[in-house]
């Protein structure tokens, strides 16, 4: 597989930097944050905890459900593209039912470890428009659930809404950062990488390596509206730690500090019942691999 970002790029991107033994680049590890997120505003809010959130060797990552999955389906794990454990993937690539025996740790509400989960294969990843791996596991829903009393988290199927509180959740850190969406980013560029229609947050969500695959998770639904992925480390321009944003026009801003995050909600238009893959259905709009027919 093409590794355009081993070695030098491996703090590419939130995450990357996590890596095991690296916590100087990704920073001192944080304390554990209260199971409780705090949130404020005349919107009637959820408490948000680690309950389905997963820790991966290098990143964040939850378990997930479309509306339409079933308890007796293969369960699906999401975290970032450029979270995978064969490298990331280049800008246009796209990897769709790749082999794997990733592991990853389910946490209780408390941020406690409760035990593994495998997966079986990469059912789709790429960080082309967006930065998504969706793994499928060796275990159904109902047996996550009767061995760990876990439930998945859904994926909203609605586009987020600016000034919503979100909670992003890093399974990693065992961490919760709390803010809202202070808006929209038409297109978010980052070295060869480019994503669209990204969640800029409000400055008090201070993520960092580790975070990246973290759900964000909407305080009023209690359902994910987007996927940690990244942030603009030392006001850099359009480079790889350093994202940059472009509008409508084309004019280019940078905004140092500042995270972001991919939308979910068009994921589940991508999957047919049974958890299968459908990157030819109505509505479907994630990136198709090269040849694919589209």
């Amino acid at each position: 597989m093409n590794r355009p970002l081993v070695g030098a790029l491996a703090t590419a991107v939130l995450g990357a930097a996590a890596l095991v033994g690296s916590a100087g680049s990704a920073g001192a590890a944080p304390q554990a944050h209260p199971a409780h997120a705090k949130h404020h505003g005349k919107h009637k809010t959820r408490t948000v905890d680690f309950a389905g959130t997963v820790a991966l060797d290098n990143c964040s990552g939850s378990l997930v459900k479309m509306p339409t999955s079933q308890e007796n389906d293969k369960a699906l794990v999401m975290s970032n593209g450029h979270c995978l454990e064969s490298g990331m993937p280049g800008a246009g690539q796209v990897i769709v039912d790749q082999p794997s025996s990733r592991s990853f740790t389910l946490l209780d509400k408390s941020a406690g470890d409760l035990g593994t989960i495998q997966a079986t294969k990469i059912t789709y990843a790429t960080m082309t428009n967006t930065d998504v791996s969706l793994y499928e596991t060796s275990s159904t829903y109902a047996e996550i659930e009767q061995k760990y009393g876990i439930k998945p988290l859904e994926l909203a199927t609605d586009h987020p809404a600016k000034g919503a509180g979100i909670s992003v959740v890093s399974g990693y850190w065992k961490k919760i950062y709390t803010c809202s969406i202070d808006g929209f980013v038409p297109t978010l560029k980052e070295g060869d990488w480019t994503w669209k229609d990204s969640v800029r947050y409000t400055p008090e969500c201070k993520t960092i390596g580790g975070t990246s695959g973290s759900p964000v998770v909407d305080t009023s639904t209690g359902k994910i509206a987007a996927i940690n992925n990244t942030g603009n480390e030392n006001g850099e321009k359009c480079t790889v730690n350093n994202p940059c944003e472009v509008d409508e026009n084309g004019k280019v801003t940078v905004h140092k500090g500042t995270n972001y995050a991919e939308e979910t909600y068009g994921i589940p238009k991508c999957f047919a019942a049974g958890n299968k893959l459908d990157l030819e259905a109505a509505g479907c709009e994630l990136p198709k691999p090269s040849g694919a027919r589209r």
